[in-house]
């Protein structure tokens, strides 16, 4: 793989619960919108950042991990951080490509649960919720709601249109579903290389 880029999450359906188009959204995806609907992912160590215009409800939700590349410890400008700015900024530059308004953004963030397997000294899940966490704050976005850490997956219900989320912690897991993707992304992302420079629409 010469390059990873955040991919536009291609899982739409119908859901019959809210009775609203949906989309689900897998590690290393993301998806904007301008329509209402519900936007849908399941985080266990990674992170997921609801960002929308308050005034107009264009909002997007992405899907995120910071590789676990012990090279860049303790370096602010490595390949891990660098990869954390590209997966934030291709979902702000979406949301304004839309129409959404910089000074109108606000922000929800989610996720970072130690469930990894063998990643326990590692902090990975503290690690992303830094992160994010620190972004947001750099980029002058505000952090409305967030509920970050902890030892439990989430599942995220992100409705752009007037910000409500729903989140559910997944206190039994039946099977390994979402441990075995964050691997598999984890892996890929410490292989791969982010190429291209990111132009942030203002």
């Amino acid at each position: 793989m010469s390059g990873f880029e955040e991919v536009l999450a291609p899982n739409l359906y119908y859901d019959r619960n809210f009775e609203l188009d949906a989309v689900k959204i897998l590690p290393g995806e993301y998806y904007v919108t301008t329509r209402e609907m519900v936007l849908v992912t399941v985080l266990g160590s990674c992170v997921g950042a609801c960002v929308r215009d308050r005034s107009n409800g264009i909002g997007g939700l992405n899907h995120f991990m910071l590789p676990d590349n012990k090279r860049d410890e303790g370096n602010p400008f490595g390949s891990s951080m660098r990869y954390g700015d590209y997966a934030m900024e291709i979902l702000i530059n979406q949301l304004l490509k839309l129409g959404a308004k910089r000074h109108n953004l606000e922000a929800k963030v989610f996720g970072a649960g130690n469930v990894l397997p063998g990643f326990k000294q590692n902090t990975v899940g503290e690690r992303n919720a830094r992160f994010v966490l620190d972004y947001l704050a750099t980029e002058k976005i505000p952090v409305v709601a967030k509920d970050l850490l902890d030892r439990h997956p989430r599942k995220i219900y992100f409705f752009p249109a007037t910000g409500r989320v729903l989140v559910k912690k997944l206190r039994t897991l039946h099977n390994e579903t979402i441990i075995e993707r964050e691997i598999t992304y984890s892996q890929r992302l410490v292989e791969a290389k982010v190429e291209g420079d990111i132009e942030l629409f203002t």
